[in-house]
């Protein structure tokens, strides 16, 4: 009943890091920087596999796949906050800010799951090589990715329904860098406790749950590596983990401790949380393709051919013009 009573908020203003406004031109140059070599490391993963055949593998097919996610993650937030920081009206509309919310949680939910995929894959290419490609074949991996989306969007719709149904009526200040669930929240004229308890559920149900996963599946990796006699053995199963690993590591320490933190209202904790979340959304996609390509010879030779190709394309449309062959 007093719902009517309310004055709906039609927009919401992103407090980001405005409280240090002579950075703000700095910032806006590093984080387009940021930007654009993180969708062109990106795109040159999915290039890769796009041309080279000896990477027409489950691993790469899933790598691919992962890389186009992560153009997806980054470009959902940083277009916005690229526009604030050279903007006096840091605002964003109620349904934009909604869409922002179900688009991040649609990318951070399948990158969960996309990940425990790519440990399963690991998984059976290091207990079960034998079978790999009979286990890990085109359907059983086009059903990992399918699944991955459906199980993160009905996720991100529930939180963006559940959220953006209660009713706002000021103040509409968010002290966050993006639309984010935890602070638009505490700007609810209502109890969100259901909606805590929600969160809390699915954020365990989400990333705990593939984490799970994956630990299970490096468990089953390192007793079967342990098992092989030769250290060249070992090294070589191992490699092959060890650029997953490390991406697991920087996506789901910074976001547990995002999400799975005590609550926590003070203005040391919000610079804290805008710190981590600018880790797990901007820092995490530009380190992936550099962690997979230096790392995987294979990928560098694939980068290399590609490059050593487009230079010889050059050389001789250059050569051609010259002599005036076109």
């Amino acid at each position: 009943m007093g719902q009517n009573n309310y004055t709906a908020v039609t927009e919401f203003i992103l407090i980001g890091f405005s409280a240090i406004p002579q950075l703000q031109i700095v910032m806006f140059v590093v984080f387009l920087m940021v930007y654009l070599v993180t969708i062109l490391g990106n795109f040159c993963i999915i290039l890769a596999y796009v041309s080279s055949v000896t990477l027409h593998t489950p691993m790469y097919f899933l790598l691919s796949n992962f890389s186009f996610l992560e153009i997806c993650y980054i470009s959902v937030n940083i277009p916005k906050m690229l526009s604030n920081f050279i903007s006096n009206h840091k605002a964003i509309s109620f349904y934009g800010c909604a869409v922002q919310v179900c688009s991040f949680g649609i990318c951070g939910g399948v990158e969960c799951f996309l990940l425990a995929a790519m440990a399963y894959d690991r998984y059976n290419a290091i207990c079960h090589p034998l079978l790999y490609t009979i286990i890990m074949n085109r359907l059983v991996c086009i059903r990992l990715i399918v699944g991955s989306y459906l199980v993160g969007s009905v996720n991100s719709l529930l939180h963006t329904i559940l959220t953006f149904t209660l009713p706002f009526c000021g103040p509409n200040n968010i002290d966050h860098i993006f639309c984010d669930i935890p602070p638009i929240l505490k700007l609810a004229c209502t109890d969100t406790s259901i909606n805590q308890i929600v969160i809390f559920v699915t954020s365990n149900c989400v990333l705990v749950g593939s984490f799970l996963l994956i630990l299970i599946s490096y468990v089953c990796i390192i007793l079967a590596v342990i098992a092989i006699h030769t250290t060249l053995g070992r090294k070589k199963a191992f490699s092959t983990c060890t650029s997953h690993f490390t991406v697991v590591a920087i996506f789901y320490g910074s976001v547990m401790f995002m999400y799975l933190k005590p609550e926590s209202s003070a203005a040391s904790a919000n610079n804290q949380d805008k710190l981590v979340a600018v880790l797990y959304t901007v820092i995490a996609p530009l380190l992936n393709p550099f962690i997979y390509s230096l790392r995987n010879r294979d990928v560098k030779n694939a980068l290399i051919n590609i490059f050593m190709k487009f230079v010889k394309f050059e050389h001789r449309t250059c050569l051609s013009s010259i002599l005036g062959l076109n």
